[in-house]
């Protein structure tokens, strides 16, 4: 069944973590980068209107733009990921998104509260055990991963595979220059 998911992508960390990825969450073969869960799942792409996508801004505009970074490593049952630091302004924007849509709670509310993080692998606990290890390893070797968090995006996998469906801007974007200036 479509569906759409609001996430902040993390092209930051594709280094360290995009091989692991491919290797151990499924989701990268569909075309899911690197990135950290706002709200999914959310609603089936056909019905996402003009009028949703000003309401996930209203929603988004509660939270400026902000830096942050992933540099711990952090499990759940059968995943493991990388934390990131400050979590706050992620939970900030999934209360404010489940707020406007409250018929959409997090992960369907299968969990008591949200836990900002990006999955670098799930699965078996051999796997995700494996995983965990290597990723030790890599943070060692890797510069640590500091991104800014500007953009948040609507995807969606009507098609099988997730792609881009619209990316809304966080208040205080940065500008990125233009050319050499």
């Amino acid at each position: 069944m479509p569906v759409s998911a609001i996430i902040v992508k993390v092209p930051e960390a594709e280094a360290l973590v995009g091989q692991l990825r491919d290797r151990f969450d499924a989701t990268a073969s569909l075309g899911v980068p690197a990135h950290i869960t706002i709200l999914f799942p959310f609603m089936s792409p056909d019905d996402i209107r003009p009028d949703i996508l000003r309401d996930i801004q209203t929603a988004l505009d509660a939270v400026s733009a902000f830096s942050y970074a992933l540099e711990t490593i952090e499990r759940f049952k059968q995943t493991v990921y990388l934390a990131p630091e400050p979590a706050q302004p992620f939970m900030a924007l999934t209360a404010s998104v489940a707020r406007h849509f409250p018929a959409f709670p997090p992960y369907a509310g299968a969990h008591a509260g949200v836990v900002p993080h990006l999955t670098v692998a799930q699965g078996n606990a051999t796997d995700v055990e494996t995983a965990a290890e290597e990723l030790e390893q890599r943070l060692s070797r890797f510069p640590k991963v500091r991104a800014e968090c500007g953009s948040v995006f609507l995807i969606e996998n009507s098609s099988g595979r997730w792609k881009d469906m619209h990316e809304f801007k966080l208040l205080n974007h940065p500008k990125k220059p233009v050319g050499n200036q």
